[in-house]
């Protein structure tokens, strides 16, 4: 299939990419638009992976209120450098961010911060859970794995489905704006407040 100059301008306007990358990336899938567009994904995926452990010590602290002040974030994205840190797909990334922590309420930024007592106290209910549901003792393991992996994709921030498209989950939307800034990019920490939330607790 020929590659016309429209198509290229086309997913070069949609992904941000070069235009040798996107004539590529066409080529690659045949004319195929979504094709192109995975393939460009993965490949800023891929490039961002090699960035992952380079110092990222600039960024922004974004603040976040919701429901007529009712929820509240604050949440630290840091970059490599100030020009970054001022672009607007750094700035819209962490206020995506802050919007993901409002809606969705994670606990943790990473899996590797969540304490093992907490791990330990979920797969026991996993446990207690499958016994009672009757499932029988040689897949009992297999169903607490599986219910511990859908616990940390709940708690996890890097873990969520982003709330604007399902399918994509929050790292890599993150790996996706790393793809276009060429910096490593990371989310520090976070707080959400919800009002009241720890009245009567």
């Amino acid at each position: 299939m020929e590659i016309t100059t429209e198509m290229i301008k086309e997913l070069r306007e949609a992904t941000g990419a070069g235009i040798l990358d996107c004539r590529k990336a066409l080529t690659d899938a045949n004319g195929d638009f979504d094709k192109a567009v995975d393939l460009l994904r993965e490949k800023g995926m891929a490039t961002a992976a090699k960035r992952a452990d380079r110092t990222a010590s600039q960024g922004v602290v974004e603040l976040y209120s919701h429901g007529e002040g009712r929820v509240g974030v604050i949440v630290e994205v840091n970059c490599e450098t100030d020009f970054v840190a001022r672009s607007e797909d750094f700035r819209k990334l962490a206020h995506e961010i802050a919007l993901q922590i409002a809606a969705s309420a994670p606990q943790y930024v990473q899996e590797e911060e969540i304490p093992a007592d907490v791990l330990e106290h979920e797969a026991e209910i996993a446990r207690a859970r499958a016994k009672e549901e009757g499932k029988p003792e040689a897949v009992m393991e297999k169903i607490v794995s599986g219910r511990l992996e859908k616990f940390k994709d709940e708690v996890v921030l890097m873990r969520q489905s982003y709330i604007r498209e399902e399918d994509l989950t929050v790292e890599k939307l993150i790996l996706q704006t790393i793809g276009t800034t060429g910096e490593n990019i990371i989310v520090r920490r976070f707080q959400r407040w919800e009002l009241g939330e720890s009245i009567g607790e």
